[in-house]
C-alpha cells in the first residue's frame, strides 16, 4: 500500500506534528520523519524525575552511518590502586579505535480504533503512550541489547565486572560504589529495579546517594536483584544521528487493525567497560 510521508514541524510536540500530518494525510500507511531522538521527547520526563537509562550516559550527535570511537579495555586482571600513577589500573590501559553499527529502536502500539476521527485525542495519544513505550524498548535495549547485535547491553558487556555482596543493600552499595572508582572513574549513576528504588527511598539511601552526585535511573527492565553502578559519563556515549519517525501502518495489527509506530536510531560507544559494575547483594539485612 502506498504511503504518505511528511515532514515533521519541530516547533510542535511530536503527537501534534503527527496529528497534523494525519489530518492532511490520505489512505494508506502514514510516515512522519523527525529530527530529533523521541525517547527524549516524552512529555512527562519534563516534569518529574524519573530518569532513564539514557540519563545516566554522555550524547553525542553523530552522522547516520557506523560510527569510530576510543576503546580502553583493561589489560590483565584490574588490582587494587597504588599510590601512584603507574600502580593505578589505568596506567596499562591499552586503547584502539573500534566502531560500531547503528540501529533502529521500533515500538509498535494498537491504534484505538476511530481515533483519528478525534483530533483533540491523537496528540495526547502518540504524546503520552506511543512514546513511552518507545523509551521502555531504549530501556532495555541499553540494558540487554538490541537483535541485531548492533548494542550488546550493559549488562552483557565484555570487560565489566560482576560483585556479589555479602552485605545488605546499604553496605553492598557503599563498597561497591568505592570499587567504581579503583579504575580511575567517578561513580556518578546507578541502574535500579523499581522495587530497590524505593526500598533506597524508604532507608534514606536514595539521598544519600543524590548528595553524592549520584543519579539513580529506575527501570523494569533490569533485574530485581541486580543494581549496575559505573561512571556512565565516562564509559559510555550516546549516539545519536536525529533520524526518527512515527508512522501509522494500516492494517498491521494481529487483529487487522492499525499500529502505531516509533522508531528512532541510536548507537552505543563502549569506552571502558571496566567502570561498570553488577552488584547482587543479601536481601534483608
Amino acid at each position: 500500500m502506498t504511503g504518505t510521508l511528511l515532514p515533521a514541524d519541530v516547533a510542535q510536540t511530536p503527537g501534534e506534528a503527527f496529528a497534523a500530518a494525519a489530518a492532511a494525510a490520505g489512505p494508506g500507511d502514514l510516515v512522519v520523519p523527525f529530527s530529533t531522538h523521541l525517547p527524549a521527547a516524552f512529555p512527562l520526563f519534563a516534569s518529574r524525575p524519573r530518569y532513564p537509562v539514557r540519563h545516566l550516559l554522555k550524547t553525542a550527535a553523530t552522522p547516520d552511518g557506523p560510527a569510530t570511537f576510543v576503546h580502553e579495555p583493561p589489560v590483565g586482571a584490574l588490582a587494587a590502586a597504588g599510590t601512584s600513577y603507574a600502580a593505578t589500573p589505568e596506567a596499562a590501559f591499552a586503547p584502539v579505535l573500534q566502531r560500531t553499527p547503528l540501529t533502529d529502536l521500533v515500538a509498535r502500539v494498537p491504534a484505538p480504533a476511530g481515533i483519528l476521527d478525534h483530533p483533540e485525542l491523537l496528540p495526547q495519544y502518540v504524546d503520552f503512550r506511543v512514546l513511552v513505550r518507545l523509551s521502555v524498548v531504549e530501556n532495555q535495549s541499553l540494558l540487554t541489547g538490541t537483535a541485531d547485535g548492533a548494542i550488546k547491553g550493559l549488562l552483557n558487556l565484555p570487560g565489566t565486572r560482576d560483585i556479589a555482596s555479602p552485605h545488605g543493600l546499604a553496605a553492598a552499595v557503599t563498597e561497591t560504589a568505592a570499587e567504581v572508582e579503583e579504575t580511575g572513574g567517578s561513580c556518578d549513576g546507578v541502574v535500579a529495579h523499581p522495587f530497590t528504588y524505593w526500598e533506597m527511598v524508604r532507608t534514606g539511601l536514595l539521598e544519600r546517594l543524590r548528595g553524592a552526585g549520584v543519579t539513580v535511573s529506575r527501570t523494569r527492565m533490569i533485574p530485581r536483584d541486580t543494581l549496575l553502578l559505573g561512571d556512565f559519563r565516562a564509559a559510555f556515549t550516546l549516539l545519536l544521528p536525529d533520524v526518527a519517525h512515527i508512522a501509522l501502518r494500516r492494517g498491521a495489527g494481529a487483529d487487522g487493525g492499525d499500529v502505531f509506530e516509533a522508531s528512532s536510531r541510536i548507537g552505543l560507544a563502549v569506552h571502558l567497560p571496566q567502570h561498570l559494575i553488577a552488584l547482587t547483594w543479601q536481601s534483608g539485612e
